[in-house]
């Protein structure tokens, strides 16, 4: 069973911690309008486990706030997160901080 996704708002800054997966997002996508709308960094360094279901909400989550002209980082990206980045061929349009 999936470790629960919770979150805590820093300042500018939303902090996702436990897994982010197709078994524990839905609570992150229901809220994401309220969560992001003063954001512009997602800390994903204390997430455990993302699967490509995560990975498509971070893109998504980058891609609407592109939309409304504001630019979200996504920060503290683990080497686990970075091979599936890379492994989707995702670099040009994930851009990400990684935590090394």
């Amino acid at each position: 069973m999936a470790e629960a996704l919770s979150w805590a708002s820093q300042q500018q800054t939303l902090v996702l911690r436990g897994e982010l997966d197709r078994e524990t997002l839905l609570p992150l996508w229901q809220q994401r309008e309220t969560l992001l709308a003063d954001k512009t960094t997602i800390d994903v360094a204390q997430l455990q486990r993302v699967d490509s279901s995560g990975l498509a909400l971070l893109l998504h989550l980058r891609e609407q706030r592109s939309q409304q002209g504001i630019e979200i980082k996504i920060t503290g990206v683990t080497e686990r997160l970075q091979t599936l980045i890379t492994l989707y061929n995702l670099q040009a349009i994930m851009p990400v901080e990684t935590d090394s």
